[in-house]
């Protein structure tokens, strides 16, 4: 079933789910591995040291490479302090018309889809994915999932989902150990009058684009959205801040610096130190010197 899937994407352009020609197209600055699917796939080290990643240093990065829209806040979540982080699985929901429905229905039949199209995009979620859907902010009548979905989701993914839309059964989603969500609000009526148009293409979440195979950031703060080509920039940008953080602290604590001295680019003989601290730091970071040095 899943080969005839594969086949009918790869040879239409109309498919529900975007061909992995169309992925590689899109996403041509990757250079890395990608998932079956043809989605970028960062790795697993990389999105488990992103989750210490802040929005704001992760703004900062994607802003000097001119990404100035990747941000979106206003969510509901389930574990405000649990973040979210994983590779995009894109989908997009539009309100339903007849003749719509009736199109979407047989490409699915003809894809070999079964079930209701809100279960497609999760038959193809694979370990360390975010579900990230587009339901035009529809909270009432507007619930892409509940516990069941939910459940689902998390024994696919391993991970949680970010919908511009809103989700059912709190109590029981909640209840699901490892899952969040972070979604526009929480309803009890059932998904009516939507209808799932794509999968692994381009999608909006408030002001942002979203491709397949990025990364998503989502905190207490927000959601922000990485490019697969900038995640270890982002990663290894924080990291250095943090070690610079943490060095220039306990000098200031100790008195050998002033705060004027830790605050500006800093000497050489200051730089010297601080590698001479990191080389003694009993858990050293995975950073070359010839990365570090031109954050500093």
């Amino acid at each position: 079933m899943s080969t005839t899937r594969e086949a009918v994407a790869q040879e239409s352009p109309s498919g529900i789910a975007a061909s992995k020609a169309d992925l590689l197209a899109m996403t041509s600055q990757w250079t890395g591995d990608r998932s079956p699917d043809g989605r970028p796939m960062v790795p697993d080290n990389l999105l488990r040291r992103m989750e210490k990643v802040s929005i704001e240093e992760a703004w900062d990065v994607l802003r000097r490479h001119g990404y100035e829209h990747q941000f979106e806040g206003g969510w509901q979540t389930i574990h405000p302090d649990r973040p979210v982080v994983g590779r995009a699985l894109t989908a997009a929901y539009l309100p339903a018309r007849p003749d719509l429905v009736e199109q979407v229905n047989r490409t699915g039949q003809a894809e070999g889809r079964i079930g209701p199209s809100n279960s497609w995009p999760i038959d193809q979620l694979q370990p360390g994915d975010v579900y990230i859907a587009d339901g035009c902010g529809k909270v009432a009548d507007g619930t892409l999932i509940g516990d069941n979905l939910g459940n689902a989701i998390y024994a696919r993914s391993g991970n949680g989902v970010v919908f511009n839309a809103g989700a059912r059964d709190l109590d029981g989603l909640s209840q699901i150990e490892g899952f969040n969500a972070f979604v526009r609000g929480w309803d009890p009526s059932f998904l009516k009058g939507m209808v799932l148009t794509s999968i692994n293409r381009p999608i909006r979440i408030g002001a942002v684009t979203v491709l397949p195979g990025d990364v998503v950031l989502a905190k207490r703060e927000g959601v922000i959205i990485i490019p697969p080509h900038l995640a270890e920039e982002v990663v290894v940008t924080s990291e250095v801040i943090a070690l610079k953080d943490e060095f220039g602290h306990i000098r200031l604590r100790d008195g050998v610096y002033t705060p004027g001295q830790i605050d500006i680019p800093w000497t050489e003989e200051i730089k010297a130190d601080f590698y001479k601290w990191l080389d003694q730091r009993p858990e050293k970071p995975p950073i070359p010197r010839a990365v570090i040095e031109p954050l500093l």
